[in-house]
């Protein structure tokens, strides 16, 4: 058996970087602050541009390995299930009886990932099914910075987030880790709305991030603005796929 080193290529590493990243979100989500957890977000965001280069070198390069397969599986599902589940839990946790529902649907999501991952890894099928766990993650992403700037233009940092948030992100959860999971969505390969997704909203993400580890030194309007931008984006991004789930369900009832 050869040593690490020699199995590992150049791909491998910067999934490594992901990884590393994904652990430190993972430290800033065990403080718990209100700056921790936008800090943590704010590193998630930045995995995404990991999970596209490597992918990238991987082709160009042609440095396909098992070794590399198994470890942009690892390393996805955590950096895109396991920690964007924590640090939902740990944005919006109340301390009451409502935590229980919050972690069922932060459990989900996890799950939701890890399983898409885990039937990837044994699948003879040149084919993907369910929506990618970056798509999900980023869109978890963008809706704690919305309501993170919604919070802050009209009440200041220290005030929890809008009441609709609370009773809306544990629907999120279940809906996106069915997503991950689900056999209605299936394609050959990844389409160019996929890419388009991520390569246009993922870059904005991590900028959106740095404008709201600013906290006051930003005016309200701005904070407002912003949440209004990703709640569009978030809700658009999320509307497209139900349509897609949609279409494809009706296109596999007809083929019947």
């Amino acid at each position: 058996m050869s040593s690490i080193p020699k199995l590992l290529k150049l791909k491998d590493y910067v999934t490594l970087l992901g990884t590393t990243i994904g652990l430190v979100s993972l430290i800033f989500a065990g403080i718990g602050t209100r700056y921790t957890i936008t800090f943590g977000f704010f590193l998630i965001s930045l995995t995404l541009g990991t999970d596209l280069l490597d992918g990238y070198i991987a082709r160009k390069t042609g440095t396909v390995n098992e070794i590399g397969r198994e470890l942009d599986s690892l390393s996805d599902s955590m950096t895109f299930g396991i920690v964007p589940a924590i640090l939902t839990f740990q944005a919006f946790r109340t301390g009451e009886l409502y935590d229980i529902v919050l972690m069922i649907g932060c459990i989900i999501f996890a799950l939701g990932s890890l399983l898409r991952l885990a039937r990837f890894n044994i699948s003879d099928s040149s084919g993907y099914m369910g929506v990618p766990t970056p798509i999900t993650a980023l869109e978890m992403i963008v809706f704690y910075f919305a309501n993170y700037f919604y919070a802050a233009a009209f009440g200041g940092l220290a005030d929890p987030y809008p009441s609709i948030a609370y009773y809306s992100i544990p629907a999120f959860l279940i809906l996106f880790g069915w997503l991950n999971i689900t056999t209605h969505l299936k394609y050959k390969e990844k389409g160019k709305a996929f890419y388009y997704i991520v390569i246009l909203i993922a870059p904005i993400v991590p900028v959106f991030g740095i404008v709201g580890l600013q906290g006051d030194q930003v005016h309200p309007i701005v904070f407002l603005t912003f949440s209004i931008i990703l709640m569009c984006i978030f809700f658009g991004s999320l509307l497209w796929q139900l349509i897609f789930s949609i279409c494809k369900g009706i296109k596999k009832i007809k083929k019947k």
